[in-house]
């Protein structure tokens, strides 16, 4: 059984490439940990200020490694959550085996 997380973030007007630049820069570091199994980001097709991170995990306690990890507090925390208009976080959960 996986633990899925579905993170929207929306970047304010004129910050959507530094929100892309975090992302890239994220992604390498969040697939090395060792709870994760799927880190994958995306750019709306529609507003380049809209984006989808699709994340699996083994299970809740590797989220909240990953939310506690140094690269996410540095650069999550410390710089892309003041770029965002919004932030929408969703935690999916198996249905059965």
């Amino acid at each position: 059984m996986t633990y899925v997380v579905q993170a929207v973030w929306t970047a304010r007007d004129g910050e959507e490439n530094a929100v892309a630049d975090v992302i890239r820069r994220i992604t390498p570091l969040s697939r090395q940990e060792p709870g994760n199994l799927v880190y994958r980001a995306h750019v709306s097709a529609e507003d380049p200020r809209r984006f989808l991170i699709y994340e699996e995990y083994t299970d809740a306690a590797a989220f909240q490694a990953h939310r506690a990890s140094e690269h996410f507090q540095k650069h999550v925390v410390g710089d892309c959550l003041a770029r965002l208009a919004s932030r929408e976080i969703t935690v999916y959960e198996p249905l059965g085996p």
